[in-house]
């Protein structure tokens, strides 16, 4: 590591990403999309909220022999389209408002991507970080076992998100197979390649960002390599992005995890930093003191990549960031009256539903795969990735040209199109 690395004092505490409410924040931009396309009120009424919510407890027996009770969720949000799609988060600030959102986001995504899922999210409310492999592994199988009746492999397919990975999705599908007593591949996605898993799954969401970064900048004339890139979060989605920028010669000048952030102008030596990071993408613990992520995100740079939690660009701190464009790989890290905010300043926002879609456009590829038990090579899901993630940035900036609005609203306005005229044909509402 180089020596240059600017530090300060860090409180060193789980930040606290409920600052906005999720749902509002959701229903407050859908409100505005539905407008743009002339829509009925009755749309927004439908599509406010989830089509079904269940809220669950799970006994889990712990390691000291006593029983802990665990609240878990799973929202479906639009089934138009075909089966609700996706992930299930193990985080301590799960709610039941940002589990609705992210349902909703999700059926957005997957309307601007042109895939033929409604949207779903689960989670539970744990602290993953301080849990024991046994423990984890008897918390996912009661997740299962407490929302089978409403998933399954044309009902509605999991996957991992925050804290939750291939592992975790093995014991979810080997409990589900037990519960319905044949093999279910296709019932949940981002499992291990043993295990009817996709390559090219894990850095997905990444690869994704990438190519929307790539399309921006092929499109701005301007090239990646030399681009100052600061990367919110170090997991998995930060620290594959952050990987490819290094080795495509941007310089990755800040990267922050969930106990503080580090700096340096000149680009971080981002090869050793993963080398050292802990499972949940921990690597400020090296460091005796850092940056907040606060701090960071005022840090000057070309791009800012938000990739960790939701609600960290807000109107308090969006007058003091230093870039110049944000691409939004993190699910809503970005407030509405932050994008009025930016949008004042010139900076433009990619859209979370666009830029980290990459992430459910390959669990589609995986599930095809299972239905079809035939399997892609790593460079044909790749490619397929890059042609969904360029076609649908094409997409949503023809929109936000067409009416005059930020691409943010304009990727709400790709969504809720494809949900809503699926709607319609099935009879629920009225356009």
């Amino acid at each position: 590591m180089e020596n240059n690395v600017q530090v300060k004092a860090s409180e060193k505490e789980r930040q606290d990403y409920k600052k906005q409410s999720p749902q509002e924040e959701f229903q407050s931009i859908l409100k505005e999309a539905v407008a743009v396309l002339g829509y009925s009120d009755e749309v927004f009424q439908f599509l406010k909220e989830p089509m079904r919510f269940l809220e669950i407890n799970i006994p889990v027996r712990m390691d000291n022999g006593r029983t802990e009770v665990f609240r878990g969720y799973r929202a479906q949000h639009n089934d138009a389209n075909g089966p609700t799609k996706g992930g299930i988060r193990f985080h301590p600030d799960v709610t039941a408002d940002e589990v609705k959102a992210l349902a909703g986001w999700m059926s957005l995504k997957c309307g601007v991507t042109g895939i033929p899922y409604g949207g779903a999210k689960g989670g539970i409310v744990c602290e993953p970080r301080s849990m024991s492999t046994g423990e984890l592994e008897r918390l996912s199988r009661g997740y299962v076992r407490a929302v089978s009746q409403i998933v399954g492999p044309t009902k509605d397919i999991p996957a991992p998100d925050m804290y939750t990975n291939s592992q975790i999705m093995a014991w979810m599908l080997d409990e589900y197979d037990h519960i319905r007593e044949f093999d279910s591949p296709g019932f949940i996605t981002g499992k291990p390649l043993a295990l009817g898993g996709s390559q090219g799954r894990e850095t997905a969401t990444s690869k994704g960002v990438l190519y929307t970064l790539q399309t921006v900048c092929q499109l701005r004339g301007k090239k990646l390599k030399g681009l100052k890139v600061i990367v919110q979060g170090f997991g998995n989605v930060g620290g594959y992005l952050a990987y490819y920028l290094h080795e495509l010669g941007a310089k990755v000048v800040g990267i922050s995890d969930a106990l503080g952030a580090i700096y340096d102008e000149s680009g971080l030596d981002i090869p050793y930093l993963l080398s050292r990071r802990d499972s949940f993408g921990i690597v400020s613990g090296l460091f005796d003191d850092v940056l907040t992520n606060e701090e960071l995100l005022q840090k000057e740079c070309d791009v800012l990549v938000p990739a960790a939690i939701g609600g960290v660009i807000t109107e308090d701190n969006a007058d003091l960031l230093k870039c110049q464009l944000i691409i939004e790989a993190a699910n809503g890290p970005t407030t509405k009256g932050a994008l009025r905010k930016l949008s004042e300043r010139g900076i433009t926002v990619v859209p979370d539903i666009l830029a980290n879609s990459g992430g459910v456009v390959v669990s589609y590829f995986e599930w095809c795969q299972n239905n079809q038990g035939y399997y892609w090579t790593e460079e044909t899901v790749e490619e397929r990735l890059k042609e969904k993630m360029y076609a649908s940035f094409l997409a949503v900036k023809e929109t936000a040209d067409q009416f005059g609005i930020d691409m943010k609203t304009a990727a709400y306005v790709e969504g809720i199109r494809k949900v809503a005229e699926a709607s319609e044909l099935r009879g629920w509402i009225s356009l």
